[in-house]
């Protein structure tokens, strides 16, 4: 592993700044940020926080934690009792947020998902009406895939980034690095296995972005609202995005 940067006091401080400034836009305009510009920002910050949600509130509360520290960026998976409304809620409440659709497996809930104001859909496999859905609306989308078979199918078919899950199962970062060097051209977003320990180096081996889940939005602190808590996490993530980079 190269030397790793460490991001103290004053120097952690700027890095943030100039992550929310990099990021954060009108909200006026976050609902019209073309297929290519959500693209961009995804690759930009280099994380995509993922959560299940009980609530509408509780979506609100996530998206406005994290848009804190320099993350405008959240997918709401469909495994959630309230998913297609915590989309269409924050989507009014709190457009300043790119808002992602995953855990996605048809066609019928990507549509009323893109309806409810969704702008990129991701899944846990590949499914090849998925990404045509997507280019017919114009909206980002990240199949996921394991084998390298997967991944260049994925990409084929018109991908804008390739989710390989679960990382874990195949060596974590090793197999990213392996996967880069046979395809250097795919964008790949590491998930399963992603956590504080392992982020940095995900990113080292080639990863455009990160799938972080519970690492990053803990079920207990939404629960008890702990919004610090979340934004310290986010700030680590961000930090292993930023050396990684370096």
């Amino acid at each position: 592993m190269g030397e790793m940067r460490i991001l103290v006091g004053d120097d952690l401080a700027l890095r943030m700044g100039q992550v929310i400034a990099t990021t954060c836009f009108e909200s006026s305009v976050a609902a019209t940020l073309t297929r290519q510009e959500v693209c961009a920002l995804i690759e930009r910050v280099g994380i995509v926080p993922a959560v299940s949600v009980e609530s509408e509130e509780d979506a609100l509360f996530v998206a406005e934690a994290l848009a804190e520290v320099g993350i405008p960026i959240l997918e709401i998976s469909m495994n959630g009792h309230k998913a297609i409304d915590a989309i269409s809620h924050l989507a009014k409440r709190f457009p300043k947020t790119i808002l992602g659709a995953g855990s996605i497996f048809e066609k019928d809930t990507a549509s009323r998902c893109l309806g409810a104001g969704a702008k990129f859909l991701t899944s846990d496999v590949f499914v090849p009406g998925f990404t045509e859905l997507a280019a017919k609306e114009k909206v980002a989308v990240i199949p996921g895939a394991l084998t390298p078979t997967e991944i260049i199918a994925a990409w084929n078919c018109g991908a804008d980034f390739v989710k390989i899950t679960p990382c874990d199962a195949m060596g974590g970062h090793t197999y990213i690095r392996s996967l880069k060097t046979a395809m250097p051209e795919v964008r790949l977003i590491a998930a399963g296995g992603v956590n504080q320990l392992t982020a940095l180096n995900f990113i080292k081996a080639g990863a455009t972005a990160l799938s972080v889940g519970k690492d990053l939005i803990p079920g207990e602190a939404i629960w008890l609202r702990q919004s610090n808590r979340i934004g310290e996490l986010a700030r680590r993530f961000l930090n292993s995005v930023h050396n990684g980079c370096i």
